[in-house]
């Protein structure tokens, strides 16, 4: 299709980063988006333009045919920029905008997509482990609004304590503790987990194969640490639902199967319609579709 084709599915990629990340255009391309439009190295004041190009080029019936990706690797400036997208449409003319930021939208949710498989969330006990970062955080959110008794774990108390009160802003029902690391005494806290995610910074293990072994009912445990030493010792960054002594265990790159078929799915859906916003929860109800198949 040529670009002037208002058939044609465009893509625009805003990346604050110095370079748009090419895994996030690698992973658009091969959902099958017609043109890719890679923006590098934006700024707030710089959607507002981007997003007019976007909704004045095309009729009303043909807007959903164009879509907005937010990527770069600091979460926190994609949120930023996603509720300046969002801002500046207005009346019928939008169209359909995912963020992703650093992975952490479709991480998140195949993580806990990964544990549904070998355990109901309603009433389990799930702890997060770096749950105060952007991936731990969507983790503890996505869990809790699945009725799970959710422990946010931080190397400070205060930290995590932010954090859950920050979360408990969304639905103060969700049941949210916050726990610190400090010293073996957290241990008494979480040993009756049924699910343990490691969401830590990378290459930094936040429990040990001993500690491991106090938990006391614990079905599932999965690592997101893709580079070495593992944030659970002894999970393996390719384990893809291994049995492990009684114990299913997922590594990074195994929660990675899932995650792409994710992230592709939800590119490809926002060319269904003009009006889509696809955060954490959105990105979770589209891989829930994936897993149940």
């Amino acid at each position: 299709m040529s670009l002037s084709d208002p058939k044609s599915k465009v893509l625009l990629q805003l990346d604050p980063d110095e370079h748009a990340s090419v895994f996030d255009s690698v992973v658009a391309i091969d959902s099958g988006v017609d043109h890719l439009l890679r923006h590098h190295s934006v700024k707030e004041s710089d959607v507002e333009d981007l997003v007019h190009g976007a909704i004045f080029t095309r009729g009303l019936e043909d807007l959903k045919r164009t879509a907005i990706f937010v990527g770069g690797s600091n979460v926190e400036v994609g949120e930023r920029i996603l509720k300046k997208v969002i801002s500046t449409f207005f009346g019928p003319l939008s169209v359909s905008v995912m963020l992703d930021s650093n992975g952490a939208n479709t991480t998140a949710a195949a993580a806990v997509l990964s544990a549904t498989r070998h355990r109901d969330l309603q009433g389990a006990k799930v702890v997060v482990l770096g749950g105060t970062g952007p991936v731990g955080r969507r983790i503890c959110v996505l869990a809790a609004r699945q009725g799970a008794n959710v422990m946010l774990g931080s190397r400070s108390q205060s930290r995590s304590a932010n954090a859950v009160d920050t979360i408990k802003l969304l639905d103060s029902n969700w049941n949210l503790t916050p726990f610190a690391t400090g010293d073996d005494a957290w241990l008494d806290e979480i040993k009756d987990a049924d699910i343990l995610i490691s969401a830590g910074a990378a290459g930094v293990e936040l429990i040990s194969k001993s500690q491991l072994e106090k938990f006391s009912q614990l079905r599932v445990a999965i690592d997101l640490n893709a580079v070495p030493p593992a944030g659970i010792e002894g999970v393996d960054v390719m384990a893809t639902g291994s049995n492990v002594n009684e114990l299913v265990v997922y590594g990074a790159i195994g929660v990675g199967g899932l995650k792409m078929k994710i992230h592709k799915a939800a590119l490809r859906k926002l060319f269904t319609q003009n009006n889509q916003v696809l955060d954490a929860n959105e990105i979770y109800d589209i891989g829930t579709g994936i897993v149940s198949k």
